[in-house]
């Protein structure tokens, strides 16, 4: 059997309320790889220096599903209440949610953002698309014809240190020849221009037929076709994820049906997942661990939902949560500087706890 981890949270959006840590739960013999949330309200340590060995907890790779349950919807949910680890259904979720409550998803779909490419040495080439860059808006980017630029990781980089890879392709019953060239170096990525030669196509279209999707890397397995539809949410829309929100793929349509039944409100936004969810953390400590980032979509509706509910807050996975957590961040510069560029709206890494060490300061005696 499967076993969900799923995200309730109650949100308040004050920065003093700002909670952070954890710690492997050692009174939990059953689940050797569940951490349990240490809150803490009033932010004395500095989380930067949280050291990573304290996250390290066993994971066999025998208690890794290579693969989903026929019906995602019958995987284990784990429950932790008052003290105490229980289990149950994922269709039984809507019975421990109360009414009223209001429950948020990530809509992003998983695009198939792996390319591999030739070189006439033989030598094999991945190109990973992380980020549109020009144009840098994901749904734009995907419609354009001939010419479209991506941040890339590159797989095998030693092998290509010059020229255009080349690859030819047929797309909807015409064939064309996709080059790639490498540009500048950004971090660990790098500037890839793709180029086509058929006005036809657009880059989505390429992506669909030529790309791979990129399953995690800790499944230890090739992509398969059944991926393309088990490595997706029910409610996936918007295409721009290298990874999947994870704790959305036990929902089907009749755990949401039971959970409308109920009286819980569902709402969407939207967070593209990066490469950066994979990478490794090498580090020591938090702080000398350059997180990626995200692009996220929150529209005006579910806003003042969000501003006018009273009920509980739920959010499906760690992506929601971040959106949402990022939203009070952004309403503050936005207040101070009502036409702020895109760049002053990015909530940067350290942002959001220097934001709270600072209010703590202030109030603590």
């Amino acid at each position: 059997m499967h076993t969900c981890f799923f995200c309730i949270a109650k949100f308040s959006f004050l920065p003093h309320e700002l909670k952070t840590g954890a710690a492997y739960h050692p009174n939990l013999p059953k689940y050797p790889y569940l951490c349990s949330l240490q809150f803490k309200k009033d932010m004395k340590e500095d989380p930067r220096h949280i050291r990573i060995s304290e996250f390290n907890y066993p994971l066999p790779d025998e208690r890794i599903a290579k693969f989903p349950l026929p019906v995602r919807d019958q995987s284990k949910l784990l429950l932790y209440r008052h003290g105490e680890v229980t289990e149950d259904m994922f269709t039984s979720l809507p019975d421990y949610l109360p009414a009223n409550s209001l429950i948020i998803f990530n809509n992003t779909k998983v695009i198939q953002a792996r390319l591999h490419f030739h070189k006439e040495t033989g030598a094999l080439i991945e190109v990973f698309c992380l980020e549109p860059i020009r144009p840098n808006d994901y749904a734009l980017n995907f419609q354009q014809t001939e010419h479209a630029a991506w941040l890339c990781m590159i797989g095998n980089l030693k092998k290509w240190k010059e020229g255009a890879l080349k690859r030819e392709i047929t797309v909807k019953g015409k064939p064309l020849t996709l080059t790639a060239e490498r540009g500048a170096c950004h971090g660990t990525s790098h500037w890839v221009d793709f180029r086509w030669n058929n006005p036809e196509i657009t880059f989505a279209d390429i992506l669909e037929v030529f790309g791979e999707l990129p399953i995690p890397p800790y499944l230890n397995r090739e992509t398969q076709e059944s991926d393309k539809e088990t490595y997706q949410t029910v409610y996936s829309k918007i295409k721009g994820s290298v990874a999947a929100p994870t704790a959305g793929l036990h929902f089907t349509p009749r755990v949401l049906d039971a959970l409308r039944k109920k009286g819980v409100e569902l709402e969407e936004l939207t967070l593209h997942v990066g490469a950066g969810t994979f990478k490794p953390v090498k580090s020591e400590e938090i702080e000398g661990h350059e997180m990626h980032t995200e692009y996220i979509s929150v529209s005006r509706n579910t806003l003042e939902k969000l501003i006018a509910h009273e009920g509980k807050a739920v959010a499906v996975g760690t992506t929601s949560v971040r959106t949402l957590e990022s939203l009070y961040h952004i309403g503050v510069t936005l207040l101070h500087s009502p036409n702020a560029t895109e760049e002053e709206l990015h909530v940067k890494q350290w942002q959001p706890y220097e934001t709270a060490l600072e209010t703590a300061a202030t109030f603590r005696p």
